[in-house]
């Protein structure tokens, strides 16, 4: 018997879980550290984060919004100006990123270590 039980975390249907994958999402976390310092406009973004497409970028954000991490600010004018920001739910999370960071700076190479001796991986496995 495995312990679990319905409305534990991380389980089908579960808000921890719907969290959870919206974090785990490959750009997420890098738009909201790229969020963390204050408003950043979308071209702002796609330099500072670099490795993302338009497409992609755009995506992401609106996924976050929809989710209440970031808000999206329209200033009218010529030519009209958009900034994202974070939300007080997003903001709430830079914490946890910055501790996810410090954990990848100081265990990376024991990561790339453990792929390079993996035997099972073979060469131009990946």
């Amino acid at each position: 018997m495995s312990g679990f039980g319905p409305g534990d975390p991380f389980l089908a249907d579960c808000p921890a879980r719907l969290a959870v994958e919206l974090i785990a999402d490959k750009w997420t976390v890098v738009v909201l550290y790229g969020l963390s310092r204050g408003p950043v406009r979308h071209g702002e973004l796609i330099d500072l984060i670099g490795g993302i497409s338009r497409k992609m970028l755009t995506q992401t954000l609106r996924r976050l919004q929809a989710h209440g991490l970031i808000h999206r600010h329209a200033y009218a004018g010529v030519p009209p100006r958009v900034e994202y920001e974070l939300t007080p739910l997003g903001a709430t999370l830079i914490d946890p990123i910055h501790t996810l960071t410090e954990w990848a700076r100081a265990n990376g190479d024991a990561v790339l270590d453990a792929l390079d001796a993996d035997p099972a991986r073979g060469p131009g496995v990946s």
